[in-house]
């Protein structure tokens, strides 16, 4: 890949997360300036959409195209309509870490999912649950004991739901019913033995690939974000790692969506690290794209 070539979309993050491709823009949050942003699909223009104090992170829309924008650390869904943001859902009594990144279905159905503990301030490792917040803001609890669940996408069909697994080594599929139900979980991709251990320090060993944010593209593979690795790859189903795009200038790369008017731009949320308090003074994450083969497909 070494004559791969790359473009600086946007410079001046934090920490880039949650990117989407909708009506010919960029969507992406930024978790320490607190923002959801609009970028220019060239690149360099940017709008600040919305603030989100407590954190912002997955992004979707609801069928009637209001904004649904994930609250990290207060455990809100925030919906944004007219100019107006308003609570569409509270999931603190679901939730045992904080509120991260979702996928949102043709009917307006919000798969989400929570880290499961505190991360960030050294707390021991302990599975999640992934939640459904339908669009009448009501919440419920569709599956649980995932290893951080993560990144997600849903195929063109709307049939299954495809969870990362940022500390269990493997994609997760789920059959999704008529009325949003889940059918048993299936492993989509093993990249390596689930990792063991009661601190993050024992299981960093063990993680062979920590996928985080993902896209699907109309071959049925998922590109997804390393986020131990600097890198992106393009999975095939089972786990077969069938393309591998490192980030540039060494940065590590924590979420990516295809995008563009052909669907075949790669955008990748790039960053030093993900600590929070080595990203949260400064501002030194990109969006870098790259151009790629297969389009986008399915959702989000």
């Amino acid at each position: 890949m070494a004559d791969r070539e790359f473009r600086t979309v946007l410079e001046g993050g934090s920490y880039f997360e949650g990117p989407r491709w909708r009506d010919g823009q960029w969507w992406v949050s930024d978790f320490y300036r607190h923002t959801v942003s609009r970028v220019a699909a060239e690149g360099g223009a940017e709008t600040v959409v919305l603030e989100v104090e407590n954190q912002p992170s997955g992004l979707g829309w609801l069928p009637d195209g209001s904004l649904l924008v994930v609250s990290m650390k207060d455990h809100r869904l925030l919906r944004v309509a007219d100019g107006e943001v308003s609570t569409h859902a509270d999931l603190s009594d679901v939730c045992t870490g904080l509120l991260n990144d979702m996928v949102v279905d043709a009917s307006g159905r919000a798969f989400v999912g929570d880290f499961g503990f505190d991360l960030m301030g050294g707390g021991a490792p302990a599975p999640a649950s992934l939640k459904r917040v339908d669009p009448d803001g009501t919440v419920s609890v569709v599956a649980e004991g995932l290893r951080f669940p993560n990144g997600s996408v849903i195929t063109p069909d709307g049939a299954t739901l495809i969870v990362g697994e940022t500390w269990g080594n493997r994609l997760s599929a789920f059959a999704i019913g008529s009325d949003g139900s889940l059918g048993e979980r299936r492993v989509w991709a093993s990249l390596g033995a689930e990792p063991v251990g009661g601190s993050v320090e024992e299981l960093l060993g063990q993680v062979v690939v920590a996928p985080d944010g993902c896209t699907l593209d109309a071959d049925g593979h998922v590109w997804v974000a390393d986020g131990f690795g600097s890198r992106v790859l393009r999975l095939a189903p089972g786990g077969t790692i069938v393309d591998e795009i490192t980030a540039p200038g060494g940065m590590g790369v924590y979420a990516c969506a295809l995008g563009g008017e052909d669907g075949r731009t790669l955008l990748m949320c790039c960053a030093p690290d993900f600590h929070e308090h080595t990203r949260a003074p400064v501002r030194e994450a990109v969006l870098v794209s790259t151009q790629v083969a297969v389009p986008h497909a399915g959702l989000p």
